[in-house]
């Protein structure tokens, strides 16, 4: 009799002969070699109970063969059939579907016997095959970071997200003294199998390595899809909702009412949310008892679960147990993609949001409809994606398409003066940036904009035929130079069959036999989209050959090959790695072209800074050089006369490889050889009171790797403006600058130090924009810089550091605050009251702080090196700096040498702004500090550079276009 083996891998599959033998081979090539496989069938009724019994034979010491004599049903039952079989000291299972990793075994074995724990589980990988291979997601990674051990499941309540039995080894004497096996003849079995190992086992233990490849197979793959994802079956839904009542029951019977509220949470925060999204291409009456079986669970589950649950799926829930499911869905949509879309109107009550159209009641209501911290009223309009419904589709008497419909306008956020351009746009599914554009005329209607797009599609859409079915409708707006991307979608009381009612006609370029229509229908997504279709009788014939080919192995094979390697090639063609090499290694062959210049600042956020003033300056000279600006994500604000190019563009590296000059203050892209031929003019963006470059702790530590990036990006440098000796000494040092120092000042400091009339209207422009041209009180500009999180990054999203109702009521007759944070973070701001909105303002969109620094009669900062430049202003300063903010050590104590009060708590700061505008005890202090940060500083630093780099220099072909 072989001996014992360590791990038994119990194998379940039902009709599929295929994937079985992939399946017991990752058992097979298990790195442990004391593994056996129990493969069980339940009661198939293709081969696949022959095929096992020939695995079986073929590895007789390794496999064994089990057949249920009828179906379960279900996982549970085969499952169950193979704890009874197996016979290792340690039971894992794998699903005929799925591979395990070859060192999974192992690893989890390794684990359980060093940590003694009845239960081990490791990471569990999502991979996509078929036509989205090599996509993997991983299965709450989060929870996989670190190696631990819990000896209780309340140490760790988050395990209760990772449910799966599949990546997972258990003790067999574990499962034998707990009776454990899983329940029968209901779907999601796994949900409460794992809650009972997790609440049973004595230690619990987590490795982070991959132990489980759940393959996923494309919609429409010639195998049944798996159990999980048949949510378009009701019953699908009521099982899981029965698995987890029992789970309440089994926290019940425990006294664990902690647990039941963080498996609530999961249950809102990820199972629901997965039929919800798909709940739009649902038909009403799957809708109804959906709604019906959702609010019943719902209304059973502890109120404080809408506290616990993260925000928006917190308000689908909450929304869904009042039955609102209109309001249910658009959260639900809003919660997912990189770019959430919002399909709800917003009110504002009292200086809160609140998700809907009218103004929740009640106090529960009220906590989980807020959605204040969005930040819906204060975001660019870029970056929200609206929601656009179709309110009519058809053709008209002369055969041309008309298609209407609204775009949500939430709070008003695009004003009725807006100019707004607008167009319908139809896009190649497969290909995104193959589009075809169609004029659309926009009516502004409050919380509405109405659209309206009327083309002739015979003329306007020319597929290719069978090549691209699919086409994507979606509608372009462009408001006040800001771009939003809408993609239209049908009424909420819409299914698809009333939103299938349009049917273009279309002449294909390869031929009519390809397709003669182009049919609407809704996406999963709730959008709306066109397919190739055909009425014709030659072209269903060709059509459905066409098909019948392709659903072929063969044709299949061919058709997922072609896909592959173009995706492969535009994949390779668009990435960084591909534009930085072809920029070395042709573009900079190309002639350079004199006169002109790429300037950039902030890697292309503003325009703003020192690129800014050397640029104006440029033009007050009428220096014949060809200028392009570079910018991130919009081009609002860049000036009209220049070249605009977006960063990271093929035209963008073209741009910088002919450039004859590049011009800007933070840092053009790693990995660029610059050309001997091109000047690299660094200007920097402030003096430093941080330790920089090598002098940071971190880089000092880091890898050689970091420290040979810097080198790399200031070795380009040909120019580097400094301000002051102690630019030299600190900035200039720690980076490691050895081009020229130009002891020029700052361009964007001269209207500091001379006054500029130019700049002057532009502040007059600004003060009256703000609402302040006729207002007598006192500005304060509250401008700190970013600061770092524990984990090191930038916090992004910071608190105001004073109560603003408080501030208004306390100092809003004397003093209006201008609030604006570092362009790396977003201020945590309610909407405007009516006491706050005349007392405070935020000044974040504006782009160039210099105008800022103008405006302003006192600046409270910390230690933002926008202090260097506001002292030359020798105006009062205050210095925030709570206690729980650590500044690290600098260059300088700016505790010891700061030109103005130090305040450490709201009462200070408040007591510090009622002090002003007079700060005699630091007007000496603060004109020293001026004169040794901004010694060169003379008002003329714009004028120096020019002169130095661009005057008197031969531009004759700068005049021609790049």
């Amino acid at each position: 009799m072989p001996a014992r083996p360590d791990v038994s891998v119990v194998v379940i599959a039902y009709n599929d002969e295929r994937r079985l033998p992939r399946a017991v081979g990752s058992v097979l090539a298990q790195s442990l070699g004391s593994v056996e496989a129990v493969v069980v069938d339940d009661a198939s009724t293709d081969g696949t109970g022959e095929t096992a019994d020939r695995i079986a034979a073929a590895h007789p010491h390794r496999v064994r063969s089990f057949r249920l004599p009828s179906n379960s049903g279900g996982c549970g039952g085969p499952r169950n059939a193979g704890i009874e079989r197996a016979r290792g000291k340690y039971v894992m299972f794998l699903d005929s579907d799925d591979l395990l990793d070859p060192h999974a075994c192992l690893n989890l074995l390794s684990a359980a016997e060093e940590s003694d724990a009845d239960l081990v589980s490791g990471l569990c990988a999502r991979v996509h095959v078929g036509r989205h291979a090599n996509k993997e997601r991983p299965w709450y990674p989060w929870l996989y970071k670190n190696r631990a051990v819990y000896g209780s499941l309340k140490e760790n309540t988050d395990l209760l997200y990772d449910t799966l039995s599949t990546n997972k080894a258990y003790r067999r004497g574990f499962l034998e003294e707990q009776d454990l096996r899983f329940v029968e003849r209901l779907h999601y079995e796994d949900l409460l199998f794992s809650a009972e190992a997790y609440l049973s086992a004595r230690r619990t233990a987590l490795i982070p390595h991959r132990v489980y490849n759940w393959l996923v197979e494309p919609s429409g793959a010639a195998s049944a899809p798996s159990i999980s994802n048949r949510r378009a079956e009701l019953a699908n839904f009521a099982d899981r909702l029965e698995i987890h009542r029992r789970i309440d029951t089994l926290f019940r019977r425990h006294d664990a009412a902690d647990l039941k509220l963080a498996k609530d949470a999961k249950f809102v925060n990820h199972d629901l949310l997965l039929y919800l999204r798909e709940l739009r291409s649902r038909d009403t009456v799957y809708r109804a008892a959906f709604l019906e079986l959702a609010a019943g669970y719902l209304g059973e589950l502890d109120p404080r679960v809408f506290e616990d649950a993260h925000a928006v799926p917190a308000i689908a829930a909450f929304l869904l147990r009042e039955r609102d499911l209109p309001g249910a869905l658009a959260a639900a949509d809003y919660n997912r993609g990189r770019l959430p879309e919002l399909r709800t109107d917003l009110v504002e009550r009292d200086g809160r949001i609140y998700w809907g159209a009218t103004p929740p009641q009640g106090d529960q209501a009220r906590s989980v409809l807020d959605v204040t911290d969005l930040d819906f009223h204060r975001r660019p309009l870029s970056g929200l994606r609206l929601g656009n419904v179709v309110t009519r589709m058809r053709l008209d008497d002369g055969g041309r398409a008309v298609i209407s419909g609204y775009v949500l306008n939430p709070l008003g956020r695009v004003p009725a003066d807006a100019e707004i351009k607008a167009r319908l746009e139809l896009a190649d599914r497969r290909r995104p940036g193959r589009v075809r554009r169609v004029r659309a005329t926009v009516e502004h209607a409050g919380d509405r904009l109405l659209w309206r797009a009327t083309f002739d599609p015979m003329r306007k859409v020319r597929p290719l035929g069978f090549a691209d079915p699919v086409w994507t409708l979606r509608l372009r707006l462009v408001v006040n130079g800001e771009t939003i991307q809408t993609f239209p979608g049908p009424q909420d009381d819409e299914t698809e069959a009333s939103t299938d009612g349009l049917s273009l006609p279309v002449r294909p370029r390869l031929t009519r036999l390809a397709a003669d229509r182009m049919r609407s229908y809704v996406t999963s997504a709730g959008h709306v989209a066109f397919r190739l279709d055909g009425e014709g009788r030659l072209t269903r014939l060709s059509r459905g050959l066409v098909h019948r080919a392709a659903a072929t192995s063969t044709g299949r094979r061919a058709w997922r090959r072609i896909r592959s390697v173009e995706r492969a090639v535009k994949r390779k063609a668009g990435s960084r790695k591909t534009k930085v090499a072809v920029f070395n290694r042709v573009l900079t062959r190309l002639p350079v072209r004199k006169g002109s210049v790429v300037f950039e600042s902030h890697l292309g956020k503003q325009y703003s800074d020192n690129p800014k003033y050397i640029y104006r300056e440029l033009r007050r000279a009428r220096l014949p050089v060809h200028a392009t600006w570079s910018y991130a994500s919009s081009s609002r604000g860049f000036p009209a006369e220049a070249d605009l190019v977006q960063r990271g563009s093929w035209a963008y590296f073209l741009k910088l490889a002919r450039a004859q000059f590049w011009v800007d203050n933070q840092g053009f892209p790693d990995g660029l050889r610059k050309r001997p031929e091109t000047t690299y003019i660094q200007t920097w963006h402030g003096s430093a009171l941080k330790l920089m470059g090598v002098d940071q702790p971190q880089l000092k530590s880091g890898t050689l790797a970091e420290r040979k990036r810097l080198k790399r990006m200031v070795e380009r440098y040909d120019g580097f403006l400094v301000r002051s000796q102690h630019d030299v000494d600190t900035l200039a040092k720690g980076l490691g600058v050895q081009s020229e120092l130009l002891t020029t000042g700052y361009p964007r400091n001269d209207p500091l130090v001379t006054p500029d009339p130019d700049l002057e209207r532009d502040v007059a422009a600004l003060r009256a924009k703000l609402g302040l041209k006729h207002d007598k009180r006192r500005v304060v500009l509250y401008a700190p810089t970013f600061r770092k999180g524990p984990d090191g990054r930038p916090v992004r999203r910071i608190d105001p550091p004073i109560d603003l109702d408080r501030f208004a009521r306390e100092l809003g007759d004397d003093i209006v605050l201008l609030v604006r944070p570092h362009y790396f973070c977003t201020l945590a701001l309610p909407p405007q009251g009516d006491g706050r909105r005349r007392s405070i303002i935020e000044v974040g969109n504006v782009q160039d702080v210099t105008l800022l620094l103008l405006l302003a009669d006192t600046l409270v900062t910390d230690h933002s090196s926008i202090m260097f430049d506001y002292a030359l202003l020798d105006r009062p300063m205050v210095f925030h700096l709570p206690d729980e903010q650590r500044l690290g050590r600098g260059y300088f104590d700016l505790i010891e040498e700061a030109p103005g009060p130090i305040t450490r708590t709201e009462d200070e700061l408040l007591a510090a702004l009622v002090a002003l505008p007079h700060q005699p005890a630091y007007t000496e202090r603060r004109r020293a500090f001026a004169r040794r940060f901004g010694e060169h500083d003379h008002g003329d630093a714009a004028k120096a550079v020019v002169d130095r780099y661009f005057k008197d220099r031969d531009f004759k072909e700068g005049s021609r276009r790049g």
